[in-house]
C-alpha cells in the first residue's frame, strides 16, 4: 500500500513525539515506581533488544495489554504451525509474564517501544517484520506510520471501536482518515466496530468475529488445584475475579451479609493488579472478616473467610474451583471483564452494569440465560445465595453459558482466511 500523506495534526503529534523523546526516561522512572514497568526489560521500550532475530519470515503480533494477547494466543499456534516465526508485543508487566508462561516454541516477547519514531525505527530496523497485525483499537501513529513507511503489510485483526472512541475520532476526520489509509486490512469483532471504522476511512473492512471465543480456557495446574480443593475441602465458594479499587468493599459487604445464610462460605478475591492485595486484606480485617494472602505461601483454613489471591497467571484455577465468579471491572466504570473463561470452566457468571468493553457478549449471556447482573452488595449476596442454594439454576445458567460462547465461535479460523494471501505473498517472496 502506497504511503498516505499526513495531516497537519498527525504532522503535529510526530514532531511532539521527537521532541519528547529525550524525556522518555523521566517517563519510563515514573512508571518503573508505580510497578508498571519491568526494569530489566527498560531498554525494549527504546526499541532495544539483546534477543536475536529468527532466520525467516516473521510475523509481528501486537495487544496491548493482558486481554488482546489471550486473544492473540491460537492465532500465534496457527502461524508457528504453519512454519512462520513470531514476535509478540504488549504495553504492560502483567502481560509479560503471562507471555512468558504462555508463548509456543519459536515465539519471541519484547515490551512495545513507546510510540517515538526513533524507538520504532531502531525496532523494525532489528526485527525487520514481514507482516503485521495489530489487536483491538492499537492505534499509535508512528508505529503505523512508520510500518507503512517500510512497505510493511499491515492489519488490524479482532479490531474494536468503541462508540466513545468512535465519537473522538469522528472530531478529527482527516487525521483519522489519514491513519486508517495506512492499514491494509481491518478484520473486525462485530458489524458495529466494522461500519465505525469504515466510515472513519478504514479500508476493505470485514467483520471476522471475535478471537476471544475461540482462545482455549486458562491453564489449571493440577498440583495447586488438587491442594487448594483438599483445603477448602468442599466448602461453598465465590471468586471475585480481576476486581478493581471499590469494588473489593462491595464483595467484603456482600461476603458479611451471607456468613449466617451460607456457613463455611469462602469468598476468593482476585484483583486485577496483585500489588493492592494487601489493602483488600486490611480492608477485610476492618470489617472482622478473617483474610489471607495467597503470595504470602498460606491456604485457606478453615478459620479463613476472605483469600486473597493476589498472583498472576492463576484465574482459571479459581474459575475451576468456585461455582460462581463474579467479573470485576463492572460494579465500578471499568467496562468489564471478559466472561468466556469462566463461561468455559463452568463456573456460573455475575456481572455489574458497567460492561461497556463486552457488551455484546454480556447481552447475549444474559438474554441466553448465561449471565446475571448485580449492582450492590446486596443483590450480589442474593444472586450468590441463589445460586449456590439451587444447583439446578446453576447448572442451566453454566450450560446456557457454555453454549452461547460455542455459538459465538469461528474467528480464528475466519481471520486466517482473511490473511492468508499475505502469507503466501511472504513464501513467494522468500523464495
Amino acid at each position: 500500500m502506497a504511503s498516505a500523506p499526513n495531516t497537519a495534526l498527525i504532522s503535529a503529534y510526530r514532531a511532539a513525539a521527537w521532541v519528547a523523546t529525550p524525556f522518555a526516561r523521566l517517563l519510563l522512572a515514573s512508571r518503573l515506581k508505580r510497578g508498571k514497568e519491568d526494569a530489566a526489560r527498560l531498554n525494549e521500550r527504546f526499541g532495544r533488544t539483546a534477543a536475536p532475530r529468527p532466520k525467516g519470515p516473521l510475523v509481528w503480533l501486537h495487544g496491548a495489554s493482558v486481554g488482546e494477547m489471550l486473544s492473540l494466543l491460537p492465532l500465534i499456534d496457527r502461524l508457528r504451525g504453519r512454519g512462520f516465526h513470531v514476535l509478540l508485543t504488549s504495553g504492560t508487566v502483567t502481560s509479560a509474564r503471562l507471555a512468558a508462561q504462555r508463548l509456543p516454541a519459536g515465539a519471541v516477547h519484547q515490551f512495545v517501544p513507546l510510540d517515538s519514531p526513533l524507538f520504532l525505527r531502531r525496532f523494525l530496523r532489528h526485527w525487520r517484520p514481514n507482516l503485521v497485525l495489530l489487536a483491538e483499537s492499537e492505534l499509535w501513529p508512528n508505529l503505523i506510520t512508520e510500518v507503512n513507511a517500510r512497505r510493511v503489510p499491515l492489519v488490524l485483526v479482532n479490531a474494536r471501536m468503541s462508540p466513545r472512541s468512535f465519537a473522538s475520532w469522528r472530531r478529527l476526520p482527516r487525521s483519522a482518515s489519514a491513519l486508517l489509509a495506512r492499514v491494509d486490512l481491518c478484520l473486525a469483532q462485530a458489524e458495529g466496530d466494522g461500519q465505525r471504522y469504515a466510515k472513519l476511512g478504514a479500508p476493505r473492512v470485514t467483520v471476522t468475529g471475535n478471537l476471544k471465543f475461540d482462545a482455549p480456557p486458562p491453564p489449571v495446574d493440577e498440583a495447586a488445584f488438587d491442594a487448594l480443593r483438599q483445603a477448602t475441602s468442599g466448602r461453598p465458594m465465590l471468586v471475585a475475579a480481576s476486581t478493581h479499587e471499590g469494588e473489593d468493599e462491595v464483595v467484603i459487604a456482600a461476603h458479611r451479609g451471607l456468613r449466617e445464610a451460607i456457613p463455611g462460605l469462602l469468598t476468593i478475591i482476585a484483583p486485577r493488579h496483585p500489588q493492592r492485595g494487601p489493602a483488600i486484606i486490611e480492608a477485610a480485617n476492618g470489617e472482622e472478616v478473617p483474610a489471607v494472602l495467597r503470595s504470602d505461601g498460606y491456604l485457606p483454613d478453615r478459620g479463613t473467610q476472605i483469600y486473597v489471591a493476589d498472583t498472576i497467571g492463576e484465574l482459571g484455577l479459581f474459575y475451576s474451583l468456585a461455582p460462581v465468579a463474579l467479573l470485576g471491572g463492572s460494579l465500578v466504570a471499568r467496562g468489564g471483564q471478559n466472561p468466556i473463561e469462566p463461561a468455559k470452566l463452568g463456573a456460573a457468571i455475575l456481572h455489574g452494569p458497567h460492561i461497556g468493553n463486552f457488551e455484546a457478549v454480556y447481552d447475549r449471556l444474559d438474554t441466553e440465560g448465561g449471565a446475571a447482573k448485580v449492582t450492590d452488595a446486596p443483590s450480589l449476596a442474593a444472586a450468590v445465595r441463589r445460586l449456590l442454594d439451587e444447583e439446578d439454576a446453576r447448572v442451566r445458567m453454566t450450560e446456557a453459558a457454555r453454549a452461547t460462547i460455542t455459538s459465538l465461535s469461528g474467528a480464528l479460523d475466519r481471520t486466517l482466511a482473511a490473511i492468508d494471501p499475505y502469507l503466501v505473498q511472504i513464501r513467494l517472496e522468500r523464495h
